[in-house]
């Protein structure tokens, strides 16, 4: 999984994560990638610095921790909970759109899905459960699968 920072063309950001570099190119491609503030589709990556942990130094020294700093929470504002409420209901609306318009494969998904990558059989909409490193694979051979979103209270 890759965290991607993201900016939209009206210049709010955010943050995704993706299977892989593939997966989000394919993505904004087919412009399934948008802005939780404004909707907008015109989504491209933003600079960022590649964050590299190293539990020893080239000398075999172990790096002292760095002081910690203090960590305050972002005060939860009224727009920060509308726009979460926002994106949950999307998401859910996207999840019951998905169950409701595709077929539930279970654990055949893996091979359903490759059969319709390579021809086998006729696409159709399909969705059903894979393992990490069934998912890993599928995504290695070239074929297109997101998971399903989960909401926290999807959950409980």
């Amino acid at each position: 999984m890759i965290l991607y920072s993201l900016h939209c063309a009206r210049g709010h950001a955010f943050e995704s994560w993706f299977q892989s570099s593939s997966a989000y190119d394919a993505q904004v491609k087919r412009q399934l990638v948008s802005c939780p503030a404004c909707g907008s589709v015109r989504v491209e990556k933003a600079i960022m610095a590649p964050q590299i942990v190293s539990k020893r130094r080239r000398d075999g020294a172990v790096p002292a921790p760095a002081p910690a700093a203090e960590v305050t929470a972002p005060a939860s504002t009224p727009l920060l909970l509308a726009q979460e409420r926002e994106l949950r209901a999307k998401l859910r609306e996207l999840r019951e759109h998905i169950v409701k318009n595709a077929d539930n494969v279970g654990e055949r998904f893996p091979n359903e899905a490759r059969k319709m990558h390579y021809g086998d059989i006729e696409h159709r909409p399909i969705y059903g459960e894979a393992s990490p490193d069934e998912a890993r694979a599928l995504i290695e051979e070239g074929v297109e699968v997101s998971p399903l979103p989960v909401l926290p209270d999807d959950r409980n």
